[in-house]
Parts: structure tokens; sequence; C-alpha cells
């Protein structure tokens, strides 16, 4: 049969068939219409895993320069930070197991910033790498597996993605292979991830076994507060309460932290501690509502702990890396203050202070970074005097270190006003005042450092440092955010206008 003679075939077809022609003309438009919403609804995911082929395609060519390569990464993730802002749709795909909404876009946006301003902060650290596609190749699986996480609206999906999110930074803890100390990080963090992953699934069988759904929009309906749901809900705060380093299972933290690259340990400190935090945000408020009155108790112990020990720690640390772990534990209990308070006031107050926390943490562990690999320092100590030699480098970590104890006019200074005004909601003001407390606690501590960088004095302080035009240009990103983001109210409009 000829070319001609089957399309003259099909017209006359569909001519005597209207159902051959109403398929014909819906078939393609409903299948143009899925694949629409596929595309628009997992922009990010697809974003990430286009970068993700790129670099593996990098490296199983010929290879790029790193200062190319470095600067061709950098511009991708700067394209994936901006197109989060268009084309942006709420939907549901895959019969539930993937939805998103404008305040899970918002989230994925944040946790992009995060991300590209770790590629600019290291860009000296990054240089040196011989295994630079693999580092970003991590990091982006990493951050692929957990804007699946942020999305998740099934228990087993979000089970995949958090495995997805965990284990590609197991590898990048160990990214420093001719040093000891990250072999032993990379150990710590697979034992640690792999009991908790261990509490978590079991914790999923429970849910399951009790609830046989495990849809996230089914599971408020049956949940009747039994035995068995409460025990499979302690296992699942137990697995959240790891991944935050909530207290007390927060003993992997410091080592880790101290162990790994620092563009390692400020991706789990800010990128990993973020997502974790919106997951368990929607995990709380969402799923396990109908739980209220058990996990509310629950977080107002953990808050207290994590608050006091972590502190208290802090207090008595000397190298940065472990006094920075030891200040984010003490963070994430102060997040567990506004989640407390539960509803648009907790979600709202949450999501505004992980922003903040992106641009405070990130600019002091550039600083810290910036130090180590120039002078070969660490320890707070070798800081003293830095104001006389590096003055820029100086004031952005006093930024940094005022934003993160709360003092204002930085945005920290909100962050944290929101947070005890969400946990003050349920009028537990005796809580509030533990809060309170533990902020003039942190303030000994921080304003310890900036003691050392503006007053104290030391014979050979650490000598003048030149670093790049692109570190310093990320260092004055995360200072503007640290004061402009304060001072701009509708940022934290439009957050609330979205939880």
């Amino acid at each position: 049969m000829s070319d001609i003679f089957k399309i003259e075939y099909c017209i006359v077809c569909l001519q005597s068939c209207p159902l051959c022609l109403v398929a014909c003309i819906l078939v393609p438009c409903l299948l143009y219409q899925t694949m629409n919403d596929f595309f628009i609804l997992m922009k990010s995911e697809l974003l990430l895993t286009g970068i993700i082929f790129f670099l593996l395609f990098v490296k199983i060519g010929k290879g790029i320069r790193n200062e190319m390569l470095l600067s061709i990464v950098q511009a991708l993730l700067l394209l994936n930070f901006l197109t989060g802002f268009i084309f942006n749709r709420e939907g549901v795909l895959f019969d539930g197991m993937f939805h998103t909404t404008a305040l899970i876009i918002f989230q994925k946006n944040i946790l992009n910033l995060g991300v590209y301003l770790i590629s600019l902060l290291f860009s000296d650290w990054l240089k040196k790498s011989q295994q630079l596609p693999e580092f970003f190749i991590l990091m982006l699986s990493a951050l692929l597996g957990m804007f699946f996480m942020i999305s998740s609206g099934n228990l087993l999906m979000f089970y995949l993605s958090l495995e997805l999110s965990t284990i590609p930074v197991a590898a990048l803890a160990n990214f420093d292979l001719d040093k000891k100390i990250s072999s032993e990080a990379a150990m710590k963090m697979i034992l640690s991830s792999a009991f908790s992953s261990g509490i978590l699934l079991f914790g999923i069988s429970l849910v399951y076994g009790s609830t046989g759904t495990l849809s996230f929009s089914e599971l408020p309906a049956r949940l009747d507060g039994s035995s068995l749901q409460i025990l499979a809900f302690i296992f699942l705060f137990a697995a959240f309460a790891f991944k935050l380093s909530i207290v007390p299972f927060h003993l992997w933290t410091a080592d880790v932290y101290e162990g790994s690259p620092i563009a390692v340990s400020s991706f789990l400190s800010v990128i990993s501690k973020g997502a974790f935090a919106f997951i368990f945000l929607s995990a709380l408020y969402k799923v396990f509502q109908p739980m209220e009155n058990i996990w509310y108790h629950m977080l107002v112990i953990l808050s207290v702990l994590t608050m006091v020990i972590g502190n208290l720690f802090a207090v008595r640390q000397q190298n940065i890396k472990r006094f920075l772990a030891f200040s984010s534990i003490a963070q994430v209990g102060f997040i567990l203050v506004g989640l407390s308070g539960s509803g648009t006031i907790g979600t709202s107050s949450v999501v505004y202070f992980v922003l903040i926390y992106v641009f405070s943490n990130l600019a002091a562990f550039g600083i810290a970074s910036v130090i180590s690999e120039h002078s070969g320092k660490e320890n707070i100590t070798d800081y003293k005097g830095l104001y006389q030699t590096n003055p820029f480098l100086s004031w952005i970590l006093a930024l940094a270190l005022f934003s993160l104890a709360g003092i204002p006019p930085t945005a920290g200074f909100f962050g944290k006003l929101f947070l005890l005004t969400a946990g003050a909601s349920k009028g537990n003001y005796w809580f509030i005042t533990i809060a309170a407390l533990n902020m003039i606690i942190s303030l000994y501590y921080y304003l310890r450092i900036i003691r050392s960088v503006f007053m104290d004095k030391q014979e050979t302080p650490i000598p003048y440092i030149k670093s790049n035009a692109v570190v310093n240009f990320a260092l004055i990103i995360c200072a503007a955010g640290i004061i402009l983001i304060g001072l701009m109210s509708w940022v934290y409009e439009y957050i609330q206008s979205l939880a």
C-alpha cells in the first residue's frame, strides 16, 4: 500500500468514523498536557538531573580544566536558581506520590540558592580538587534527593528520596582521601545514617501495619492514637532527630563536621538541615496533625535539651568547625521552638529562619574556609588580631555571628523573634523564657570570637589574605542577605502568604 493511499484511507476513515476523529484529536492533546504537567511540575528535579548528566559526560570525556568547569557549573547553578521563579504551577503526579505547591517551590529555591553560594564561597578549594566533577555530582545528587523528599506524598517515596539525599553526603565527607580524619567522618556518617534509616524503615512498617496506607493524604484520617501508632511515630520522630542533630541524637555531628572538608560541613549544616526542617514541618503539620498532643510535648522537651546542650558544648570548642557544629545544633533547638507553634505562624517562622540561616551560616563557613585554605589555621585562638590584617573578612564574620546570635538589626534577630512568637502562640511562656535565656547564653560564645577578632592581640596574626573576586562576591551576597532580609518586611509577609 503506497503512502498516498494510506493517507487517503485515513482521511476516509476519519470522515466515516467520529470516534477515530475524536481519538486522533484527544490523544495527542492529552499526551501533550500530561508531558507539559510532568516537565513543569518536576522542573527543579529535571534541571538538576540535566546538570548531573552534563558532569557525568564531562567526567567520561576528555575533561575540562577545573577553572573553566567550575565557572560553567556556577553558571548552571545560577540558571537553576533563577528558573525557580518562572513557569511554576501547583499539582500532583504519580497518583499523589509527588506533589508541589507554591511553598514547596519556594523551599526548593532556598536550597538552590544555598548550593549556588557554596559553589562560589569555596572556589579556592574546589579549583584545587582533582575530583571536581565528582564533588558536584555527589552534592547535586543529594540535593535531588532532598527535592524529591520535600515533594513526596507517600512514605515509600519519602524513604527512597531520603536515602538518595544521605548516601552521597557520606561519600562527600570522605572527599579528602589523603586525610585519616576525613575517612573517620565518613564512617561515622555512614553508621549513624544506617542506624537512623533502619529506625525510620521500622517506623514506616508499623505505620503501614496499623493504618493500611502509606499515602500522606490518607494517613491523618486513619490515625486513632493507638499504642502501636504512637510507637511508630516515635520511631519516625527519632529518625528525623538523627538527621536534624536533635539532642540526644546529635553525637555524630561535631566529629563529621570536623573531619569533612569545610564545603561539605557547610552543606550538611545549611542545606541538609534546611531540607529536613522543611519535610519535618510538613510531616508534623499535615500527616501527623491528629497526634499533635503527643509531638508538641516531645518538641518542647527536645528543644530545651538541644538548645542547652548545644550552647554548653559550643562554649568549650576551640576548633572553628566543631564550634559551628554545636552552634548549628543550638540553632536547631530554636527551629523546634517555631515548629511547636504549628499552623501558619509556625510554618512561616521556620521557613523564614532557614532562609536567614542560609546566609548567616554560609558566611561563617565561608570565612573559615578562606582562612583555612590560605593559612591552614582552624582554631579560634588563631583568629586573634584578624581585624588588623583582614578587616573585610572580619566584618563579614562579625555580621554572620551577630545574625546567628540574634542581635539587631541583623536578620537573625527577626528570625528568632518570629520563632519565639510562634512558640508563644500556645501560651507556654516558661518554654519561651528558657529559649530566651539560651539566646543570652549564645551571646557569650559568639561575642567571644568577635572579641578575639577585633580586640585581642597576638604577635603573629593571620597575614593578609587576598581571596579571589568570586569568593568576595559570595561573601557580599551573604552580608547583604543578613542585613536586607531583616529590613524588608515583605519577605516574611510573602512567606506567610504561601503558608
